[in-house]
């Protein structure tokens, strides 16, 4: 009986063993976006402070391309050994939808690890357009059926699904006129090419601060530290929520303890004060939970864009 319940036993105390030993060797994050954008700059934030915590490097390949499909469907074809880690966002929730001849599932293919990090966006109008909040903006769009131009930095982009959403949800008709980026999106309302954009915060903060743009509201359903005195959409316009959002995912049969560990060191790294403030620097706040609450919304963040994209018909470029 004794030799029977040590056999027992006996897989859970290696998998314990396993999980203490990892990481023996430096540990990759794939972040499928170019250098330097936000997500890969938290993915070099939370990926120091977890490199003090592992005690082994943690080193970032940016793997651009294909709206970040070429570095997801890398890591989904990368050995499940916890040596891998992707850079996931909310655009992989989107991707499901939009694009229709994925060589992977993410959802089946990817295993979440921990959420990091989330950003809100703020509904910003030029000047000339007379609404000073979310009502009154309604008000005058459904007077101006047809006359409004909503810039975004390019089809697919959160500024275009953020629009979509909120056109989906007040009724109002708004012409989608997608740019090339973020600053050409931009520099197309302040020559009154576009009259409205559901800008990320930390891009508009600045033009809104000087009165080049009127911030309406913002996305979240929380208020922003960033913008503390802007109300949120969902005050006017209840359930609406729209927001960016970062975490870790690994290949699908990853270890359950090593994806534990990962997942408890993230949540503890995101607890220090210091990365939360530089977190702040860059537009996001921390956002931790556990491995059931990030599969969750990953669930729920692919369900209910998928309905948006299907709703407006957007195609992937």
């Amino acid at each position: 009986m004794h030799l029977a319940a040590g056999a027992a036993a006996l897989p859970a105390v290696l998998r314990i063993a396993r999980a203490q030993a990892y990481p023996a060797r430096p540990v990759r994050i794939v972040v499928p976006f170019a250098p330097g954008g936000g997500g890969d700059i938290v993915a070099r934030l939370i990926g120091s402070a977890l490199s003090e915590r592992l005690g082994q490097p943690l080193v970032i390949e940016n793997r651009p391309g294909a709206g970040s499909n070429i570095g997801t469907e890398a890591v989904a074809r990368s050995a499940p050994d916890g040596y891998t880690l992707l850079l996931v966002t909310a655009i992989n929730a989107w991707n499901a939808t939009l694009y229709g001849n994925l060589k992977f599932n993410f959802i089946r293919d990817i295993a979440p690890i921990a959420s990091i990090a989330r950003a809100s966006f703020v509904m910003e109008v030029i000047p000339s357009i007379p609404a000073k909040t979310v009502p009154e903006f309604i008000a005058y769009a459904k007077a101006n059926q047809g006359k409004i131009n909503m810039a975004s930095a390019g089809i697919g982009s959160p500024q275009h699904f953020s629009g979509e959403l909120f056109k989906m949800m007040t009724g109002i008709n708004m012409l989608h006129v997608p740019y090339r980026g973020t600053p050409a999106a931009l520099t197309g309302l302040f020559a009154g090419d576009a009259q409205v954009m559901f800008d990320t915060i930390s891009t508009s903060i600045e033009h809104i601060r000087g009165g080049k743009l009127r911030a309406l509201a913002v996305t979240s359903m929380t208020l922003s530290d960033l913008l503390p005195d802007i109300a949120t959409i969902s005050e006017f316009v209840p359930g609406y929520e729209a927001t960016g959002w970062l975490g870790f995912g690994a290949p699908k049969n990853s270890p359950a303890e090593i994806i534990d560990r990962l997942n408890k060191e993230t949540n503890a790294a995101l607890a220090e004060p210091s990365l939360r403030v530089r977190l702040a620097a860059v537009g996001y706040s921390a956002f931790a939970g556990s491995r059931a609450d990030f599969s969750r919304l990953i669930a729920d963040e692919t369900e209910k864009w998928g309905k948006v994209i299907r709703a407006a018909n957007i195609k992937a470029e």
